[in-house]
């Protein structure tokens, strides 16, 4: 009854109320495009300096919470799980900054899919029981943030294509052309058909599988929240709309998924002590958090370019977001595979 009462209200707390908070900022979204991307950086920034960065800083933790693993074991496995794969990705970015730009977008594109179908998963959705419709979800889900903000706002998404690649490549004018090939109109095209054409697949096998006695209420929920993003990524500017998503979408769904995996955390939700459960992950993510902070200046000092202006800083913090990206992925995969997250009911 306790694990029961927790889930629920940690879905409550850190899914629901954001997802309903997201959708009452539609009209503020709205307005944002007519606004300098400075306002969109300025929100990035806060948004990962409060709860983005924070949400991957007890990935050490996992595996002794999670499962039967030391402590000394679980520190020990993460700590290289990061340094070789986070330093792989930064030598990708100065050895190949445009390919290494696309890879960031599709890891994204898959983590951000991957937290939300364990979210549905976890809380106890029924009408995705197999594989193959949580994979559809993942690609829905990854997809809004990543997809189709190039559908509506494809300038300000080069432009951060283009500062990103600049870090790398000391000419302005080589970096302008080196990110020509994604931004054709084909590109565009095919990511908005797919994206169109894989979300009204979700929806219609949801649907189908509510007809045959899914819980209807699971099945609305997930439909509305892609309504939601649908409506938030079309709207709002895109450095400004993933900066708010990162913060109150993804990474409070992930802290809500941690809670549930720390026995002591879980219990304080349970019995409606959610500030002590938010103390006690504030305590273990204050560590590694600031060592994020230590590996955006890290990146900052070593590309060649220089960090001037503040598309460089974001830059730069994209950089090292991307090397936290992939090993925090693994670490995730590693978690959902314990919980079951991909295998069918």
């Amino acid at each position: 009854m306790t694990d029961a009462t927790a889930s629920r209200r940690v879905d409550r707390l850190f899914a629901l109320y954001p997802a309903l908070a997201l959708a009452t900022l539609l009209p503020v979204g709205a307005i944002t495009p007519l606004f300098p991307v400075e306002l969109g950086v300025a929100v990035f920034a806060l948004g990962t300096l409060t709860v983005g960065m924070a949400h991957g800083a007890v990935d050490h933790l996992v595996p002794v919470r999670a499962a039967d693993v030391s402590l000394t074991r679980s520190v020990s496995a993460v700590a290289v799980v990061y340094a070789v794969l986070g330093g792989a990705v930064v030598t990708a970015f100065f050895l190949a900054p445009v390919t290494a730009f696309v890879g960031f977008i599709a890891l994204t594109w898959l983590h951000w899919g991957q937290g939300d179908v364990a979210a549905l998963v976890v809380v106890g959705v029924d009408h995705l029981p197999t594989t193959a419709e949580r994979a559809l979800a993942l690609f829905v889900r990854g997809g809004l943030p990543m997809g189709v903000p190039l559908l509506a706002h494809p300038a300000e998404y080069r432009l951060v294509a283009e500062w990103v690649v600049g870090l790398f490549v000391v000419d302005p004018a080589a970096a302008t052309a080196a990110v020509d090939p994604v931004f054709t109109g084909n590109v565009r095209v095919a990511v908005g058909v797919a994206m169109a054409s894989a979300t009204l697949l979700a929806a219609a096998l949801g649907a189908a599988r509510v007809r045959r006695g899914a819980d209807r209420r699971g099945w609305h929920r997930d439909v509305g929240e892609i309504a939601v993003l649908w409506a938030w990524f079309l709207l709002a500017a895109p450095v400004f709309a993933v900066g708010v998503y990162f913060a109150v979408w993804h990474a409070l769904r992930h802290v809500g998924r941690l809670v549930l995996v720390d026995e002591a955390a879980a219990g304080a939700i349970a019995a409606g002590d959610r500030h002590r459960a938010l103390r006690r992950f504030a305590r273990d993510a204050a560590p590694l958090t600031l060592g994020g902070f230590a590996v955006i200046g890290i990146v900052a000092r070593a590309v060649p370019s220089g960090v001037a202006t503040s598309g460089d800083l974001l830059a730069a913090s994209l950089v090292a977001i991307a090397a936290l990206t992939l090993p925090h992925v693994a670490v995730v995969a590693w978690l959902d595979a314990q919980q079951g997250v991909w295998r069918s009911a």
